[in-house]
């Protein structure tokens, strides 16, 4: 962990959608580490019982859910069971998303209304059903995970680009229908990234013959981006000191949207 771990989340109830891998599980160990009480949802329920069972032997405080969170009944039925576990939340870390690498006039029909389930349908859910919570207490944060792809396209990835897209603007609408209530929400953009959703983007990338090699990449962010990283940005987001951060993206990308 990159973060300085100092408790700066003591008291706090966080959720995290898609916590149980890559920046999603770092987010959540680090939110656990520095104090929160973690709900941790993911469809892969297993993955999300494994992580939260090891942040409690560590004398962490943390729950494992299985949800589809691009689904009404699952994120109502999980969002429950973290209430009914710690209480109203503080923090939503909407960021459960995936992607398709794929020449635009191939795309599917179906597979526009996936991705867009999984990748912006899920934060208007799991924002709706926590956001009464936090509107309740006067006070909360919501983290949005964006993507470099939201204002940076690349071939192959216009479905992609176009989910990302909707993120950013998501997070900065609540945020300014919400700011007089309390509440801040704010976009994370992260650059390339070295989890196995990062390099599978790679591979599939460069199997359509775009220049996306680890080579490639570090003429353009410097190095891939680690999960931790991403982690210490939502933290940041997430935590007391951006109280005067709200509808803005936060790009973690090492220069890659300054050049």
């Amino acid at each position: 962990m990159n973060a300085k771990i100092d408790g700066r989340l003591a008291g706090k109830v966080a959720i995290v959608s898609g916590g149980a891998g890559g920046c999603g599980a770092a987010a959540s160990e680090l939110f656990a580490a520095q104090g929160a009480k973690v709900a941790i949802i993911d469809r892969d329920g297993d993955a999300a019982d494994t992580l939260a069972s090891r942040l409690r032997d560590a004398g962490l405080q943390a729950i494992g859910l299985q949800a589809d969170v691009s689904k009404q009944p699952d994120v109502r039925n999980a969002v429950d069971a973290a209430h009914k576990q710690y209480g109203n939340a503080d923090i939503l870390f909407n960021h459960a998303g995936t992607l398709i690498v794929k020449p635009f006039l191939d795309i599917e029909e179906s597979e526009w209304d996936w991705l867009m389930g999984v990748n912006v349908k899920s934060m208007f859910l799991m924002t709706k059903a926590v956001l009464p919570q936090m509107l309740e207490k006067g006070r909360g944060s919501i983290v949005c995970t964006s993507s470099i792809s939201a204002v940076f396209a690349t071939p192959g990835e216009v479905l992609y680009d176009a989910t990302k897209g909707a993120c950013q603007m998501f997070a900065r609408a609540i945020a300014v229908e919400y700011r007089d209530r309390g509440i801040r929400c704010n976009a994370l953009a992260p650059g390339f990234i070295r989890t196995p959703h990062g390099m599978r983007e790679l591979k599939d990338l460069q199997a359509m013959g775009v220049d996306a090699t680890e080579a490639a990449i570090a003429v353009q962010q410097g190095r891939l981006c680690e999960p931790s990283e991403v982690a210490a940005a939502a933290l940041f987001l997430a935590s007391d000191e951006s109280s005067f951060v709200n509808g803005t993206q936060l790009f973690v990308d090492n220069c890659f949207s300054a050049v």
